[in-house]
């Protein structure tokens, strides 16, 4: 049986298709959750659900108000569907000073499979790049601001994302096989992201996961 100690977990990116499953996720294991949201009232009212107003990914003051007593931080940050972007790194910028400020040292960051030394000529990597250049780019720009702030951080690589219902299961590994056919469902993603909060196997390494 699974056991963990509740934990007060802000959700970064809290209004998108991954960051739902990440705040619906945390609170029905009990955990306390603080949601980062543009627009006040975008999240149904749950019991131990704060939403934060947080309509400038650049504004560090305005995130250090949601971080005391925080446990973990976890971001979903994504950026737009097309056109260039810099959501994820002005974003995670801002979450690192706010987090040295605060005190709140754990990290849990939503990357992508295909950056940095991931970004190779292997099928799978060819084919996001080519669909998903600029959102690629974000994250490998974000990656570098992670690894140097000093906190304990976990940045995951999933490969391509989608929308069906939860399978319970995943594989996890910092040197999982990616190929051009995998993927994983966001809210098993969300899954292992509490897991990773929870019970941290991966602090200081770039985990990959598929179903």
């Amino acid at each position: 049986m699974r056991q963990f100690v509740s934990q007060r977990v802000v959700v970064l990116g809290a209004t998108g298709a991954t960051g739902r499953h990440v705040v619906s996720t945390a609170l029905d294991r009990g955990h306390e959750v603080v949601a980062l949201v543009r627009r006040p009232g975008t999240l149904e009212p749950r019991p131990n659900l704060t939403e934060t107003t947080w309509p400038d990914v650049d504004d560090h003051a305005a995130l250090a108000l949601a971080l005391p007593g925080a446990d973990t931080v976890i971001s979903a940050l994504g950026g737009a569907a097309g056109g260039p972007t810099t959501v994820c790194t002005d974003g995670i910028r801002s979450a690192v000073t706010a987090m040295r400020a605060a005190g709140v040292h754990r990290l849990i960051a939503v990357s992508a499979h295909g950056v940095l030394e991931t970004h190779d000529r292997s099928l799978y990597s060819l084919a996001v790049w080519a669909n998903v250049a600029d959102r690629l780019r974000d994250k490998e720009t974000m990656e570098p601001l992670i690894t140097a702030s000093g906190l304990r951080w976990t940045i995951v690589r999933p490969p391509k994302l989608s929308d069906h219902a939860a399978i319970g299961t995943y594989t996890a590994g910092a040197g999982l096989p990616i190929r051009l056919w995998s993927s994983i469902g966001r809210a098993d993603l969300a899954t292992f992201l509490l897991d990773e909060a929870e019970s941290p196997r991966y602090e200081h390494a770039y985990p990959r996961i598929t179903r």
